[in-house]
């Protein structure tokens, strides 16, 4: 099994790297391939919304940076992990700027999911997703809208999707702990 840890954490995120540890180590223990990707040590540009990547170059960006190369990891992937400290519910500008450049690995067309229309899928299977968030204090109102939004982002490659806060928590067994749980509430067998 593989997995692939998108760490989101900004400089001098001191939560989000413990979390980071705490998966890497919990998934490697399970016997998994893990490849961490720090996205703040990457070249990557936002998305300009062309939708080249649907029309010119199906299935790649026209833009080359390295977004490409962590869209094969994440294809090739089993397991896919979004580690961000929680902005206003929502992921770490980092990890957003990734995940909008993401868009090649839908297809163009729409097709009916639990009732919703959303797009049609590109390739023959997609990673489960994962989503490790961090937050200095309890706020169980931007907790709430990041579980919720992880399970969206599941849901547009027809996933199901799990999800965990991890509150104030600097000590690595901890981290460890709730991605031990989290990684059982997701399936994957030790």
């Amino acid at each position: 099994m593989k997995a692939l840890i998108l760490d989101g954490s900004p400089e001098g995120d001191s939560l989000t790297p413990v979390a980071v540890l705490g998966m890497h180590s919990a998934l490697a223990g399970r016997g998994t391939d893990v490849e961490l990707v720090k996205l703040r040590e990457l070249d990557i540009a936002p998305c300009t919304g062309c939708f080249g990547c649907w029309t010119r170059t199906p299935g790649e960006c026209v833009f080359p940076d390295e977004s490409r190369d962590v869209l094969r990891s994440y294809i090739a992937s089993d397991i896919v992990v979004y580690a961000t400290p929680v902005t206003f519910g929502g992921y770490s500008s980092q990890l957003k700027k990734l995940l909008d450049r993401f868009i090649p690995v839908l297809d163009p067309r729409f097709t009916v999911v639990g009732g919703e229309v959303h797009h049609r899928l590109r390739y023959r299977r997609y990673p489960m997703t994962i989503g490790l968030g961090t937050l200095s204090a309890p706020d169980p109102d931007a907790e709430r809208l990041f579980l919720a939004l992880v399970a969206r982002n599941g849901l547009n490659v027809h996933q199901s999707a799990e999800a965990a806060v991890l509150v104030g928590e600097t000590d690595p067994l901890s981290a460890r702990s709730l991605a031990e749980r989290l990684l059982d509430r997701a399936g994957i067998a030790p």
